[in-house]
């Protein structure tokens, strides 16, 4: 069996010298990390603005953990180029993302003036 380290080998030798059956990176478990988000623009009407030129997976996630994990919170997106493809391998782009994730988006050149007032 292969490990993933020295300690992890070691302990292994040792369970198996002492007759301790055990299983090995057999499970899978789930977790969260509590972060923090900092939002970049808060209107007076509560709508938050997040701006991205580049918005790479990390980021992605982020948004759509914030959004799941704080329903009542209205964050809208505001991209230097909406529709720039999330990958080189994606047909998505930022804005179809969006979307498909029922956030807000609008090119920084086109704040809707219902958004700020």
């Amino acid at each position: 069996m292969k490990f993933r380290s020295k300690l992890e080998e070691r302990i292994a030798d040792l369970l198996k010298e002492l007759g301790v059956s055990y299983e090995y990176e057999t499970h899978k478990l789930s977790y969260e990390i509590q972060h923090i988000y900092t939002p970049d623009f808060i209107l007076p009407n509560g709508i938050i603005l997040e701006a991205k030129g580049y918005w790479d997976s990390a980021d992605r996630r982020k948004v759509k953990a914030i959004k799941d994990q704080n329903p009542t919170v209205d964050i809208r997106m505001v991209f230097q180029n909406p529709y720039n493809r999330i990958s080189k391998k994606s047909k998505t782009t930022y804005a179809k993302w969006c979307e498909d994730k029922g956030i807000p988006w609008c090119s920084y050149a086109t704040i809707p003036i219902e958004w700020l007032i």
